[in-house]
């Protein structure tokens, strides 16, 4: 599951967290960054993006759970 980011200087970013987990992340542009989601339960999680100017302030993922077949 991926989801994306946008923003501004985003493209020097050097970690992004989902909640306390650091994320997989790929640099699109300065304004865009798609994020691979780590796996874990069902809920709302702050998301921050690290970059040279430092931590932004967190906005929330709200993770889903894995459809059940």
């Amino acid at each position: 599951m991926t989801f994306t980011l946008t923003g501004t200087n985003l493209a020097q970013a050097t970690a992004v967290l989902v909640g306390a987990t650091p994320a997989g992340f790929t640099v699109v542009s300065d304004s865009h960054i798609v994020v691979d989601a780590p796996p874990g339960t069902a809920g709302p999680l702050d998301v921050t993006v690290t970059t040279p100017g430092g931590i932004s302030s967190p906005k929330t993922y709200n993770r889903v759970a894995a459809p059940g077949i």
